[in-house]
């Protein structure tokens, strides 16, 4: 019988601290060892993971006796297309990619991880497959800038900012549709989160699109000077 899950007890703790190493390791190894095997081995490794941590989930959620709702069968959560397109971000490397895996990893999916809408502990599966999941995303995240040497390119979190609209429109179109609540745009997650405190539905919403716009425009400051200098560099050439 495995237990409830606890927020910030001693598994999420344990795992939060897990992923935080994980990602100075990972972070280390590429910019000590750039193009070496054991680079190009890690690179491979977590691309693979981007792609395969969903349906890897699937299958233990299933087994675990999860309910086949289709908000569990369709990847139409943020966490879900953001694993993706870091899978295509690390392999492509498109600046578009990058920016999206960049900002919607640090400002949407690192609250997954704070608040996580689970019920199921150490060491059930899914408590494992889910950490996983939400973490290999952070890790992409940080990975970019830290370890790869991306840099996003000039007003990037207003286009970022953009395919979040466009994301919330589509999630309200198919949650009308399909009874589902993707973006968890027509109620908050069963767990405690950061929703909890932004209002009641409709406004929430409203709220939430707000607090990532700033949380993009926060991320993206540590880059506005490397921008503004390639951009006279650029200039002057």
């Amino acid at each position: 019988m495995f237990a409830t899950f606890l927020h910030f007890g001693l598994s999420h703790i344990t795992v939060l601290t897990t992923i935080a190493l994980s990602s100075v390791l990972i972070i280390r190894l590429c910019r000590k060892k750039a193009h070496s095997h054991s680079y190009r081995i890690t690179l491979s490794v977590l691309a693979f993971l981007c792609f395969a941590i969903y349906p890897i989930y699937q299958i233990f959620h299933t087994l675990n006796g999860g309910a086949s709702k289709l908000d569990m069968l369709l990847p139409f959560h943020l966490c879900d297309i953001a694993a993706i397109i870091c899978g295509f971000a690390l392999i492509t490397r498109k600046p578009i990619l990058c920016e999206l895996a960049y900002f919607w990893g640090l400002a949407g999916t690192l609250q997954g991880l704070l608040t996580p809408d689970i019920n199921h502990d150490f060491p059930n599966p899914v408590f494992i497959i889910f950490f996983l999941h939400h973490g290999i995303i952070v890790i992409t995240a940080l990975l970019l800038p830290l370890g790869l040497g991306w840099r996003p390119r000039p007003r990037a979190s207003l286009r970022v900012f953009l395919w979040v609209l466009i994301y919330a429109v589509a999630a309200l179109i198919i949650n009308f549709l399909l009874g589902t609540n993707f973006g968890f745009l027509m109620h908050k997650p069963e767990q405690g989160s950061l929703l909890n405190i932004m209002g009641p539905w409709p406004w929430y919403i409203l709220v939430l699109i707000a607090m990532a716009g700033l949380m993009f425009y926060l991320l993206e400051l540590p880059f506005k000077k490397f921008n503004s200098t390639s951009t006279k560099t650029s200039e002057s050439n």
